[in-house]
């Protein structure tokens, strides 16, 4: 399928929240392996925001300095959330052309609109300015990435009808989940004629190991797919879908991805109706729904590295393999830092695009896992 842009995009985006790391810093070779293999299978699509870390800066040097403008497609976010003035917001742009060196956006969005979040966005007048830079050619196509209801979602492209696409979580595992509403939201933005960029369609690598249930009803039907593929090419065979992101993290996650994508075939039947089960299977998992975005992390009074305990959890809440959660946390949380530190402010549930009980889940997990 074409997008409504005029142009076929590859259907496999490269994500660049999650880039590999050797100790602190960015992996900055390996992450030029990934862009070289992804460009060289025909890929064209990258995209980071100003909030993560230093991506913009690392995308620069393992693309923008070494391929030519027209090679590829650079996707970047403003976030007001980052920002306590309109200035400051507005100085977001300018500083991710500056750090990215790209000298315009192909793709460019207004970041994570949520419930608690979008009135700053009209309160710091960022609806003009961002379509005024696109005016000015600094922008090739606008819109906004999505953290709320179908109803929000609505309000906002009744509003804005000037945005060209959206960006929304969809996964299959999420498809029918009611904080999540991946099937509603799809919905309307496919009735305000929006195409979608999808995000976490591998639910932060969680659909990459899924439930041993779900695991095997994939392998039972096609033992050298890996559970990702059949995350990624759900969302890549709806309409409507502009691209998907994957966060990669390693030269190998590359070469699986490019090994299902490149000849892309969406779901046929039988598969669509796998994907169903492992739907109804995933529908009783107990496994804490976190795509270890990190949003939660920044603000924690009490440093504790929430997605990393949340991994350990799942290792027995969706696998069954108590002493290797209790490993696993021991790891992340030797020193210290602890679930049972938590003091119940909530500024993490605040911050949650996936409007988790973190609190909750975390009393869960140090009862579990503290004994």
């Amino acid at each position: 399928m074409s997008d409504y842009f005029g142009k076929e995009t590859p259907k496999l985006g490269f994500g660049l929240m999650r880039l590999p790391k050797k100790g602190i810093r960015t992996d900055i070779e390996q992450v030029k392996k990934m862009v070289d293999l992804f460009l060289a299978a025909g890929f064209t699509y990258f995209d980071t925001a100003f909030v993560y870390g230093t991506s913009e800066a690392d995308i620069k040097k393992a693309l923008v300095d070494r391929y030519p403008r027209d090679s590829y497609t650079l996707a970047t976010k403003l976030n007001a959330m980052a920002a306590p003035t309109e200035k400051m917001a507005k100085k977001q742009f300018d500083e991710s052309l500056k750090r990215t060196g790209a000298g315009y956006f192909d793709y460019y969005l207004l970041h994570a609109m949520m419930e608690n979040n979008y009135t700053k966005y009209d309160k710091f007048r960022l609806w003009d300015y961002v379509a005024q830079k696109k005016a000015d050619g600094l922008i090739r196509h606008l819109g906004f990435s999505f953290h709320a209801g179908p109803n929000l979602l609505d309000k906002l492209l009744t509003d804005h009808p000037e945005v060209d696409f959206v960006q929304l979580q969809i996964n299959y595992a999420d498809w029918e989940n009611p904080k999540v509403t991946s099937r509603a939201n799809y919905e309307m933005a496919r009735a305000h004629g929006k195409s979608i960029v999808v995000m976490e369609p591998v639910k932060g690598g969680n659909l990459a190991d899924p439930p041993a249930a779900v695991k095997k009803l994939f392998t039972d039907y096609a033992p050298a797919a890996s559970p990702a593929s059949w995350a990624i090419r759900f969302v890549a065979s709806l309409d409507g879908i502009i691209t998907v992101l994957s966060g990669m993290s390693s030269v190998a996650q590359m070469e699986d991805n490019l090994s299902y994508m490149k000849d892309f075939m969406p779901l046929n039947e039988d598969e669509q109706g796998i994907i169903r089960e492992a739907q109804r299977i995933l529908g009783h998992s107990a496994a804490i729904p976190c795509t270890a975005c990190h949003y939660c992390t920044d603000g924690c009074p009490k440093q504790i590295p929430i997605p990393d305990i949340f991994a350990a959890a799942n290792k027995q809440l969706g696998n069954g393999q108590m002493a290797q959660a209790k490993e696993s946390y021991a790891a992340v949380t030797s020193e210290g830092h602890r679930a049972s530190d938590c003091i119940g402010c909530k500024q993490c549930e605040r911050a949650c695009p996936q409007h988790l009980p973190i609190t909750k889940y975390l009393a869960q997990c140090a009862q579990m896992l503290e004994k």
